[in-house]
């Protein structure tokens, strides 16, 4: 009887899943994406302390729909731990983000703002100190605005807690030449 229930459901999911897959309907997913470098792709130095320092346009796309707010945080787990204990170097944090926003333009002004790893607000570059490193840009949707006092991601990552919908991650490498 169990499995006689369980196999009218799957067929009836997998006919709803055809009929919308045959519409060119799919479940949206969040992304994060830039038109400055492809994912796991280099980011140019534009981007970084040997250039502008400004930071790269990107890209949302399927923003959940009772999504409130979206939260950006850019960070290096790369970083050598005589330098950093933690190994983690966090390079942006923003929050409360437009819901229907649909990115962020290349050395925009941001939204509310976190500490980066240098102690100071705003977005930072990449700027490894030994090799190639890996930056990740996630993305987070929240079905909610955050109001709590926030300085550093660990405040940020405290106060999205049990509020992520969805996140994405883009990721770029840099190697100083």
């Amino acid at each position: 009887m169990l499995a006689s229930r369980l196999m009218k459901a799957t067929l009836v999911c997998a006919a709803v899943c055809a009929t919308l897959l045959g519409r060119g309907l799919t479940a949206a997913t969040l992304q994060v994406t830039s038109s400055a470098f492809p994912a796991n792709g280099a980011i140019p130095s534009k981007y970084t302390c040997d250039g502008q320092g400004m930071n790269p346009p990107l890209a949302f796309t399927g923003i959940p729909a009772k999504t409130q707010s979206l939260v950006l945080i850019v960070d290096d787990p790369d970083v050598p731990r005589n330098l950093m204990p933690s190994g983690v170097f966090d390079h942006w944090l923003i929050w409360d983000l437009a819901a229907d926003s649909k990115g962020v333009a290349e050395g925009a002004p941001e939204a509310k703002r976190g500490l980066n790893g240098t102690g100071q607000q705003g977005y930072m570059g990449p700027c490894p100190p030994d090799r190639e490193h890996r930056y990740f840009f996630k993305l987070y949707a929240l079905d909610t605005k955050l109001t709590a006092r926030i300085a550093s991601k660990q405040d940020l990552e405290s106060a999205m807690k049990g509020h992520i919908l969805e996140q994405a991650e883009l990721v770029g490498r840099y190697a100083r030449k």
